[in-house]
């Protein structure tokens, strides 16, 4: 039978060493995150007001980016890469706004221009993110 201040240095010493091992993963998450997967030196204005109007537009109700979002249309994580460059999605992006017949039609949101071009680049920046292999195949 343990007494009450054995009992007593054990919760404390577990909860100490514990919230060091929290501190530690939550450290090394970070670091990386920071360092390896993410390429904060080509964040642009231009990539922040993409991501913006990717934003305003709910784009995520329909879209996955990498691996988030809904499975209705394809994953854009890696659509530049798929595609071929920036000229490419600013193409299919004004194309698929267009009334078309099929099933899956996307809305027209107006997106033209200097809003168009900005979220191209911002598509085409998350296909630089380090995904450690995701999505698992080409056509996302």
């Amino acid at each position: 039978m343990q007494t009450k201040s054995a009992a007593r240095n054990i919760f404390f010493g577990g909860t100490i060493f514990f919230f060091v091992i929290f501190v530690g993963l939550v450290a090394h998450s970070y670091s990386y995150i920071v360092t390896t997967s993410t390429n904060v030196k080509t964040l642009t204005e231009a990539v922040a007001h993409g991501k913006k109007i990717w934003e305003e537009n709910a784009c995520i109700d329909c879209h996955t980016i990498l691996g988030e979002g809904a499975y209705y249309a394809p994953e854009l994580g890696n659509v530049c890469k798929r595609l071929g460059g920036k000229d490419a999605v600013m193409g299919m992006i004004e194309a698929r706004q267009e009334n078309e017949e099929d099933t899956r039609q996307m809305p027209n949101f107006n997106i033209k221009g200097k809003d168009l071009e900005d979220l191209a680049e911002f598509l085409c920046w998350t296909s630089t993110i380090k995904t450690q292999n995701w999505p698992p195949n080409e056509a996302g």
